[in-house]
C-alpha cells in the first residue's frame, strides 16, 4: 500500500496573522507595545533609524479589517517599506523593482536574506519581500534593502 503524497497546497506557508486584523481604527503606542512585546524596541529601532537615514514619515493604512493594519514608512508618496505588526514579533516587507533587485543581489546580504530574495515571488509592481524581525540582526539587511529600493 503506498502513501498519498501531500498536495502542493498543503506546502504553502501559512498566512501571516496581524495582530490587529478585525480592528477598524489604526492602533495606539500602547497597543502597538502590548501586541509586538519585547520587538517593539526593535520596531522603534529600525522606524527611528529609517527616519534619520532616509527621511521616512510613518503611515498607518489597512486594506480591510480582516487584514489588519502596517505602518507604512514613505518618501514623499513613495512606500519604502511596510511593517506589519504580529503577536511578539513583526514582519518587514518591501517591493523591490528590476534595478533594486539586481543591486541587492550584488550586495553582501546575509545568506538568509540573500536566499528569501532568491525566492520571493515577481508581482507586475515588483519583487515582493517579506522578512520577519525577531532579533538586532535583522535590523541591518532591511535598511540597506530599504536604502537599495530608494537608490534605483
Amino acid at each position: 500500500m503506498t502513501t498519498p503524497k501531500p498536495s502542493k497546497d498543503k506546502a504553502k506557508a501559512a498566512p501571516v496573522l496581524n495582530a490587529f486584523a478585525g480592528k477598524t481604527d489604526a492602533p495606539d503606542a500602547q497597543e502597538l507595545t502590548l501586541a509586538l512585546g519585547p520587538t517593539r524596541a526593535l520596531w522603534d529601532k529600525l522606524v527611528d533609524s529609517l527616519q534619520h537615514k532616509l527621511a521616512v514619515v510613518q503611515e498607518w493604512g489597512s486594506s480591510s479589517p480582516r487584514a489588519g493594519w502596517s505602518l507604512r514608512l514613505k518618501r514623499k508618496e513613495r512606500v519604502i517599506l511596510y511593517l506589519v505588526p504580529q503577536h511578539g514579533s513583526f514582519q518587514a516587507a518591501l517591493v523591490l523593482g528590476d534595478k533594486a533587485v539586481k543591486a541587492a543581489r550584488e550586495s553582501k546580504l546575509p545568506k538568509r536574506v540573500a536566499k528569501t530574495l532568491a525566492e520571493a515571488r515577481r508581482y507586475a509592481e515588483g519583487t515582493g519581500i517579506r522578512m520577519a524581525v525577531k532579533e538586532p540582526a535583522d535590523l541591518a539587511a532591511i535598511e540597506k534593502l530599504a536604502l537599495i529600493k530608494i537608490e534605483n
